[in-house]
C-alpha cells in the first residue's frame, strides 16, 4: 500500500513494504530524485536497513547461545509496516517483533518511522523501542538512491558530492561475500569537502567510511544549480554505492557496517553494535532538501 504526502512544492510516495521511500519529486517540474527501482540494476529504492547493516559472516548472528540466519541488512525493507497514522503532510509507520522477525532476530522491540514532508524537504526519523525484558542489540541503516546524473542532464562524471566538512576519509573495502576485509583500505579524500563521482569510482564495490563528520552530503551538478542535500543524526558512518554503470548513487548515513572476513563474535560485538536496555528508546533522522 502506498501512501502519498503533498505540499505545495513536492509529492513523497512511501510504500507500507519497508516503510520505503518510493518516490520524491517536484511537482512545478515533476522532476524525479528517487530511483525507479528498475530490476535491470537494483529494485530497492531507500529501504531502510535493520537489524544489521550489510552482511553477517556466514549470514549468521549469534545471541544467547543461539545462532540465527539473517539476511544482508535485515528484515525491514521486507516487512510489511503498518501505517499508524497519516495527514497530508506526515506519515508513521511502524514494525514490531512478529514470528517471521522472531526467526531472525529473537528480540522484541518496536521500529518506528515518521515521514514529514515541508516544502521540497523530506524529514524522516528512525524510533526504536526496546519492549523485551532484556537488552537488545541491533544495527540501524538508510539506503535512499538517487537519480544521477541530477535531472538526466550530462554524464555522471559532470556531478560530485559536497561534504559539509573537510573531511580526511579513508574507505574501507567489502569481499564478493559482502563481508570488510581486513587491513585493506586507501585514502578517498584528504582534507576535502568535494568528492568527484565517476562509474570507475565503484568498481570495486561500496565505499565504506567510519566517523565521518560532515551531518550533510550533497549530490550536486557542474550543469546546473539543483541539488539534493542529505542530513542526517544519528548516523556516524556512511555507505556510498551504485552496481556497474547505474544511473543512480547512493548516499547511504549507517550506523555500524557489515562483519569482518574475521569476525567470530556475538551479534553484541558487530561493528557500531547499539545496546539498548529495557524500555530504552534510540533515535535518529535522516533529512532530503531538494535545492
Amino acid at each position: 500500500m502506498n501512501t502519498i504526502l503533498r505540499s505545495g512544492e513536492a509529492e513523497a510516495v512511501i510504500n507500507s513494504l519497508g516503510a520505503e521511500l518510493i518516490s520524491f519529486r517536484l511537482l512545478a517540474t515533476g522532476n524525479e530524485y528517487i530511483w525507479s527501482g528498475d530490476a535491470a540494476f537494483w529494485t530497492g529504492r531507500s529501504p531502510v536497513l535493520f537489524p544489521i547493516i550489510g552482511a553477517a559472516r556466514g549470514g549468521e548472528i549469534r545471541s544467547g547461545g543461539s545462532t540465527y540466519t539473517i539476511s544482508n541488512h535485515g528484515f525491514a525493507r521486507r516487512s510489511e509496516f503498518t501505517l499508524v497514522e497519516a495527514t497530508d503532510t506526515q506519515a508513521v509507520f511502524r514494525l514490531s517483533q512478529n514470528k517471521q522477525t522472531l526467526a531472525s532476530y529473537p528480540y522484541a522491540f518496536s521500529l518506528e518511522l515518521t515521514y514529514i514532508l515541508s516544502g521540497s524537504t523530506l524529514e524522516i526519523s528512525y524510533r526504536v523501542e526496546n519492549t523485551d525484558e532484556q537488552d537488545i542489540f541491533f544495527q540501524l541503516g538508510t539506503h535512499p538512491a538517487f537519480n544521477c546524473p541530477l535531472d538526466g542532464q550530462g554524464d555522471i562524471t559532470d556531478n560530485y558530492l559536497e561534504f559539509s566538512e573537510s573531511e580526511q576519509l579513508d574507505r574501507l573495502f567489502l569481499n564478493d561475500a559482502g563481508l570488510v576485509i581486513s587491513g585493506k583500505s586507501t585514502s578517498v579524500l584528504d582534507n576535502e569537502q568535494r568528492l568527484p563521482l565517476s562509474h570507475e569510482l565503484f568498481l570495486e564495490g561500496a565505499l565504506i567510511f567510519q566517523g565521518v563528520q560532515s551531518k550533510t552530503v550533497t549530490l550536486k551538478s557542474k550543469l546546473t544549480d539543483k541539488s539534493v542535500a542529505v542530513t542526517s543524526e544519528g548516523f556516524p558512518d556512511l555507505g556510498l554505492w551504485q552496481p556497474k554503470n547505474a544511473p543512480f548513487v547512493c548516499i547511504e548515513p549507517w550506523q555500524g557496517i557489515a562483519d569482518g572476513e574475521d569476525f567470530t563474535g556475538d551479534l553484541q560485538d558487530k561493528t557500531g553494535i547499539i545496546t539498548l536496555p529495557q524500555g530504552g528508546h534510540f533515535n535518529s533522522s535522516l533529512k532530503i532538501e531538494i535545492r
